[in-house]
């Protein structure tokens, strides 16, 4: 009896301090970037990115356990209206009818984060790499950390298809996006 009393007594133990190193962040807009850049005229490159998204997270012992992100495509930003206004268009994101991008978290392996990123309905896993930036308690009391993802999808995958041939050969538009997303959340 007494050996069942210990061994219960543990595992709630082990279980509540468990529970209680995980804690949930919502994303710090304000402190935030969702960037990417794509290959122009196969010479250089253009940057871009979201300035309207959500998120949150769930981190326990430094290992995400849940993360959930939604981009509007309406604020794509590559610092040029006219590219700007076609990115919003049917040839690439279809803002009208897919007004949202979305990133959920399947699993987290050391240096790699797995997930399901959506764009225009179309589902595709992703690899990224994750570089923790630590956690720090702010003058106003809030618990925050951060980190980075990075990496790269082929926009094809995702029905971004649209493209024109140059006459030197090569194309306007790169297939790869390589994508950089600065994440800062503050402990709910």
């Amino acid at each position: 009896m007494k050996l069942t009393f210990t061994r219960n007594l543990l595992l709630a133990l082990t279980l509540g301090s468990t529970v209680a190193s995980a804690a949930l962040y919502e994303v710090d807009q304000a402190h935030s970037n969702v960037g990417f850049k794509v290959k122009h005229m196969m010479i250089s490159n253009v940057s871009g990115s979201f300035g309207d998204f959500a998120g949150s997270f769930d981190l326990a012992d430094g290992t995400l356990n849940a993360l959930k992100g939604t981009i509007k495509t309406t604020s794509i930003d590559t610092d040029n209206q006219d590219r700007d206004k076609h990115l919003r268009s049917a040839d690439f994101f279809d803002a009208d009818n897919h007004p949202t991008i979305t990133f959920e978290l399947t699993k987290q392996e050391g240096t790699k984060v797995y997930g399901n990123l959506s764009i225009k309905g179309i589902t595709k896993p992703v690899v990224l790499a994750l570089e923790s930036g630590g956690e720090m308690k702010d003058p106003w009391g809030n618990i925050r950390t951060a980190f980075t993802l990075e990496g790269e999808i082929n926009r094809k995958d995702f029905g971004l298809a649209w493209n024109k041939a140059l006459e030197t050969g090569g194309v306007v538009v790169g297939e790869t996006v390589k994508l950089t997303i600065d994440i800062q959340g503050i402990r709910q």
